[in-house]
């Protein structure tokens, strides 16, 4: 999650959110890089004292300022366009979980058929938050999935338009009623995640937080049998 006064972008759990921050300190260094030229170009054209009003082309520098900004245009395109398709790319599935929004709290669901699990997932009061637990994002109840497995997450909605998205993740699709969107995930490493509803979807929208509790396979199976 973040924290007071954190600049970056949080510590990425999955390797899709780890691509993306990665992704992002590459165009920024580009972006610094090209700016600090343009400036470091136009100071020195306000100090020169030269002129060059008998020159009429220069077909070289002409090329070079048309050849460079499309190369840096291909080193920021082609990893960029790489990144987008392997975020809507679901892999092989081993779990399977439904997120319904509601006003306003969520609604997980495991499994299909008569093997069915399923609880609603509300915000604790700020009163009954626990030591060491953080206010606006403790549930009563996480969702549960296990890292190392490839998982899918169905979105949905039962009544206006929410989001269901997780920075730490990098994921984040609408909860639309009467349509369902997923979301491939494959955790890396145990820990709890925690997220929020981006869609401004009433008057208790900053009142209904997404926890992630991510624990070993063998671990996932148990609480889902328990």
């Amino acid at each position: 999650m973040s924290f007071w006064g954190q600049l970056g972008f949080q510590d990425g759990y999955s390797g899709l959110s780890s691509e993306l921050v990665f992704f992002h300190d590459h165009a920024m260094f580009v972006l610094v890089m090209v700016s600090s030229f343009v400036g470091y170009m136009m100071v020195c054209l306000l100090k020169s004292k030269l002129s060059s009003r008998f020159v009429t082309e220069a077909q070289a520098l002409e090329a070079a300022w048309t050849v460079v900004p499309g190369l840096l245009l291909l080193v920021l395109a082609i990893p960029s366009v790489r990144l987008l398709y392997l975020l809507d790319e679901v892999g092989g599935l081993a779990v399977s979980m439904k997120a319904i929004g509601h006003q306003w709290y969520w609604e997980y669901e495991y499994g299909d058929g008569s093997n069915v699990v399923n609880f609603d997932s509300y915000m604790v009061n700020s009163l009954e938050v626990n030591n060491g637990g953080y206010r606006l994002l403790e549930v009563d109840n996480r969702c549960v999935l296990p890292y190392g497995v490839d998982s899918r997450i169905l979105v949905s909605s039962a009544d206006v338009v929410h989001a269901w998205a997780l920075p730490s993740l990098g994921v984040k699709a609408d909860a639309i009623p009467g349509r369902i969107n997923q979301l491939g995930i494959h955790l890396m490493s145990s820990g709890v995640m925690f997220g929020q509803c981006s869609e401004i979807c009433g008057v208790n929208h900053s009142f209904m937080p997404i926890s992630v509790e991510s624990v070993s396979p063998e671990v996932f199976c148990l609480w889902l049998v328990g």
